[in-house]
């Protein structure tokens, strides 16, 4: 009540400080301290229930889209916590497991009809689908919460003609299922990635590579892909029917529409010689250009925090002058002191019992690297420690071996990791830049500089250009060469 009076007198104060020649509006709408009237109360009345629909909207909308805990699906609801999940819920996880979506669409289709349905029914009900592989790529790129289709069960080898040396087959067929499956009559692919486990529609459309300055990445070896797209429906893209479009679907992430089908240009079944040294970076130096002409395939792999470099050398058996060195040591005697490091680093990271010898033993090194880093993997002295004890695995590891192609590229990068790649230009293979190696010098001195744990190894390799427009590797001048450098942060 004295808060009110107060206001009254402050009013008439004002009133007579206008003067009485100047009259307030007598308008109880404009009088701010009369009690309100009815229209005003309608109108606050309007404004504060607007107010408490949005709060009580944002409320349901935040219930309904909480992140889920770990056994949320196991749970009833609670509020604020987390939304009951129906029992049909797909969880699905990347190759590296280090990326994980719950998804209520996840979509398998048996064949072509079936997988033209999926796509026409989502575009009408204008519902997000992406196609997944087998969740190779490390970022996760084909994992959509509102749905995903897979072309698992689209996996089988639909012709092989022997004369052009080409095959045709489904996209949900592994690459190691496809090479199972030609090489009966002669053939193999022309290059392969690190594994084999990818879907040949993914490892197309994501612009896989392996190595060697004379070969193109993976997405070049597409002669004609089947397409189905939301607005056309299926269509077949060849560079002889479309080209424009071919170059642009060819490596597209998927996002042109779901590969169905790819005629794959293959090449002789043939055998490689693998010869891996050690180096570094003053022996590189001089030989980088000879290396990169004369071998047909050829990476690095560099060890942070130490001058050690892996050099790798794959040439066809046909072409080999077998060697007078012999091997040093056999694989037990180069990888005893990485097991001697692993015993140690337990007694001193954990508590509980060390396993039995037996089980340590049977660790193969790439194993072991793997379970020494899950131990302490941020801290940089002891991830060096790791990184030395690998520099000295690969100095009683230099030698020679020979196997089919499709089993010596294949890389053994170890379990679940976070990755990344870059990929930039190199010059040609005529003149090549030598940006690739003065990168890997400045990135060096940067991890340690920054005390950052990187472990080993981080990899580099060399492909020619592709004619894909969305691939890294995409360049106009046919003899441009690129280089790919691959970060293994850590291990989880």
């Amino acid at each position: 009540m004295q808060r009110w009076l107060y206001y009254r007198r402050s009013a008439g104060l004002l009133r007579s400080s206008l003067g009485r020649s100047q009259t307030l509006n007598p308008s109880p709408q404009l009088d701010v301290f009369r009690p309100f009237s009815s229209s005003s109360s309608d109108s606050e009345f309007r404004k504060y229930a607007g107010y408490f629909v949005l709060i009580l909207g944002c409320g349901v909308a935040t219930y309904y889209s909480f992140p889920f805990s770990e056994n949320a699906k196991h749970k009833k609801a609670q509020i604020f916590r987390y939304a009951p999940l129906p029992e049909d819920l797909h969880s699905v996880t990347n190759w590296s497991g280090t990326h994980e979506v719950y998804t209520r669409v996840f979509l398998q289709p048996e064949n072509l009809e079936e997988l033209e349905k999926i796509v026409h029914d989502a575009n009408e009900r204008g519902q997000k689908i992406r196609p997944v592989g087998s969740g190779l790529s490390p970022n996760g790129i084909g994992l959509q919460r509102a749905g995903m289709v897979n072309l698992a069960l689209m996996d089988k080898v639909l012709e092989v003609d022997k004369e052009k040396k080409r095959v045709r087959v489904q996209a949900g067929a592994r690459v190691s299922q496809l090479v199972d499956a030609i090489k009966e009559h002669g053939l193999t692919l022309q290059n392969f990635a690190s594994i084999r486990e990818q879907q040949i529609g993914g490892i197309l459309q994501v612009g896989a590579h392996g190595t060697g300055a004379r070969l193109p990445p993976i997405d070049e070896q597409v002669v004609s892909m089947k397409l189905v797209t939301p607005a056309k429906g299926t269509i077949e893209v060849s560079p002889e029917k479309d080209p424009e479009l071919f170059y642009l679907a060819r490596c597209g992430l998927g996002g042109l529409g779901v590969v169905a089908e790819v005629t794959i240009q293959c090449v002789d079944r043939h055998e490689l010689v693998e010869h891996t040294f050690v180096s570094n970076m003053n022996e590189i130096r001089k030989n980088h250009k000879k290396w990169l002409g004369e071998n047909k395939h050829v990476k690095y792999l560099w060890i942070p925090y130490t001058d050690t470099v892996i050099v790798v050398h794959c040439n066809p058996l046909s072409k080999w002058k077998k060697p007078k060195m012999a091997e040093k040591f056999g694989e037990e005697e180069a990888v005893q002191h990485v097991r001697h490091l692993f015993r140690e680093s337990l007694k001193k990271h954990r508590t509980s019992e060390i396993p039995d010898e037996p089980d340590i033993d049977q660790l193969s090194f790439t194993e072991l690297r793997d379970k020494l880093l899950a131990l302490d993997p941020l801290n940089k002295d002891y991830v060096v420690e790791v990184n030395k004890a690998e520099a000295e695995y690969w100095k009683k590891s230099e030698g020679y071996r020979v196997g089919w192609s499709d089993e010596i590229l294949g890389f053994d990068c170890g379990g679940q990791q976070w990755v990344s790649e870059t990929c930039f230009p190199a010059g040609t293979l005529a003149n090549p830049s030598m940006k690739d190696l003065e990168y890997m010098e400045e990135l060096k001195k940067l991890i340690e500089r920054e005390n950052v744990p990187a472990p080993a190894p981080i990899e580099q390799r060399w492909t020619a250009r592709s004619r894909s427009l969305m691939s890294p590797a995409w360049s106009s001048q046919e003899d441009d060469i690129f280089s790919w450098v691959a970060f293994y942060f850590q291990w989880v």
